[in-house]
């Protein structure tokens, strides 16, 4: 009796082009299935020097493929890969079973996670603009000519409908989202008259950042042992010493090879991190690829502007590492400030020093400011004199 696909059970597919962080790259994919509630049954990896054209994997793995599908009953395949549309409609084709890639694998989770309103128009905007490639490549049998009642023009396919349709929703979605990204500046200016500290916690995704977040501001932000825990951004107001506060906000993780559509779709969101003072770099600290996960934030922080905004790398995770890195404490850097901590957000060992680093910041910012105000009032009674007026 032929049985029917395994709900949820999926095969995961990653080939090594010789970059020497296969392994990792294999792991972070299996969280990424586990992060999506699936049930990873198999891992088909692979090496090649350059993907098959038609394939991606070629004609033998794909049998090999195919035979895995049909002993384990899997209903679906990730690749670790991004999929032309021709190569995806191929594979679905060959292997009679559904396939995605990272890229549809991350978007999947992105809409999972969404809870704001926001958030979730900033994930059905990036996953309609990684729709729309693969219909102006990819899906030729929807080209379909129909005749025009309804919705269709006289005469149009259902693939130009499609587009038409998607056109129509990203420039609504674009348009709530401007409205919302207006409301922020207001806040965003409101908090900048007040000359408070502005903090956002950035880094690799599942590093704690909103473990860190909690344990600062005692709010409860959703925190797990999962990528991709937090999406949409919290904001609180961080009180450090009588008279002495900050802004702290809590953002979405980063991860290697982060979709464009993602980083486009989140701008608004990531603007607190642009428009931040400081940032706290948050890293897990037990990660055997700490140092690759740096870059990769670094590389994020970059493409979208913040690359310039002073940090203060947090080496979190203490409690699961040897202490081969130190044990808790700071590092200050040759202008006396704090700029590297070891903590670990879950026990609260080496809280007190972020705390330190962000009064020490703060007064230095308000210092700055009381220069820069007073400076303003020598330049404004200077003019004036000159007018004659004093």
């Amino acid at each position: 009796m032929h049985k029917l696909p395994v709900a949820d059970a999926v095969v995961l597919v990653s080939l090594d082009f010789g970059n020497g962080d296969h392994t990792d790259r294999v792991q972070e994919l299996q969280q990424l299935a586990l992060s999506a509630k699936l049930q990873v049954v198999a891992v088909i990896e692979g090496k090649r020097t350059r993907p098959d054209s038609t394939t991606y994997i070629g004609s033998g793995k794909v049998d090999e493929l195919a035979q895995v599908i049909m002993q384990t009953k899997a209903s679906l395949v990730i690749f670790n890969h991004d999929l032309s549309p021709a190569q995806q409609r191929n594979l679905s084709v060959r292997l009679n079973c559904n396939v995605i890639d990272r890229t549809s694998l991350i978007l999947d989770i992105f809409a999972q996670r969404a809870k704001s309103y926001e958030g979730k128009l900033q994930v059905e905007l990036a996953q309609l603009e990684h729709l729309a490639t693969r219909l102006v490549r990819g899906w030729t049998h929807l080209e379909r000519q129909k005749g025009g009642i309804g919705l269709r023009g006289p005469g149009e396919t259902q693939l130009e409908t499609d587009r038409r349709l998607i056109r129509k929703r990203v420039k609504l979605l674009k348009e709530k989202l401007a409205t919302l990204q207006r409301q922020r500046n207001v806040q965003r200016r409101s908090r900048q008259r007040t000359n408070v500290l502005s903090v956002s916690i950035v880094g690799y995704t599942n590093a704690g950042k909103s473990t860190l977040f909690n344990k600062l501001t005692r709010a409860q932000s959703y925190a797990a042992d999962q990528l991709f825990a937090t999406l949409d951004t919290t904001t609180r107001k961080l009180f450090l010493t009588p008279g002495c506060s900050v802004v702290i906000s809590d953002t979405v993780g980063f991860i290697r090879e982060l979709p464009h559509t993602l980083v486009a779709a989140f701008r608004a969101t990531l603007e607190e991190t642009v428009q931040a003072d400081i940032l706290l770099h948050v890293i897990d600290a037990s990660s055997s690829n700490r140092d690759e996960q740096v870059e990769e934030v670094n590389k994020i922080l970059k493409e979208i502007g913040a690359d310039s905004i002073p940090q203060i790398l947090i080496l979190n995770k203490i409690d699961l590492t040897d202490l081969s890195l130190g044990g808790k404490g700071c590092t200050r850097d040759e202008y006396d400030r704090i700029s590297r901590i070891r903590l670990s957000a879950k026990t609260g060992e080496g809280i007190e020093f972020v705390r330190q680093a962000l009064t020490e910041a703060s007064a230095e910012n308000f210092e700055k400011m009381y220069e820069e105000s007073t400076d303003t009032k020598k330049i404004t009674e200077g003019c004036a004199s000159a007018r004659g007026l004093f």
